[in-house]
């Protein structure tokens, strides 16, 4: 089976997205970064297949994204839909949180990132 996990033809696109990430990416890493969050690693700009994810936990098989404006579109809601059904089959859980509510709620975004850890430590 060929390697699906941070492939080496997308690394400049990672390390590209890594360096200039959103105001929102930048909150929720200050809380997952270095094992902060039940003790879970979290990987930022991770690549699974042809997709980069925002935020990847190995252990748990979860990635986050987080939504802007262009998200909400027709064109932006069809290739999610594509993508997280793709992330799916791979057996990752997908998550998503509008930037706003990364900003105003992020302690909910945090809770909702637990409740999908397999266990709780």
């Amino acid at each position: 089976m060929p390697e699906i996990h941070n492939r080496q033809v997308l690394k400049p696109y990672r390390k590209g997205l890594r360096n200039n990430s959103t105001s929102a990416e930048s909150v929720l890493w200050r809380c997952l970064k270095n094992c902060q969050l039940e003790g879970r690693k979290f990987r930022r700009q991770h690549s699974i297949s042809n997709y980069i994810v925002d935020f990847y936990c190995a252990s748990e098989l979860l990635a986050i994204e987080l939504d802007g404006a262009h998200h909400y579109t027709l064109a932006g809601t069809d290739n999610d839909y594509i993508r997280d059904t793709d992330l799916a089959n791979l057996n990752i859980t997908v998550l998503r949180f509008e930037n706003k509510v990364v900003f105003e709620h992020i302690d909910l975004v945090l809770e909702e990132i637990k409740r999908h850890f397999k266990e709780v430590e």
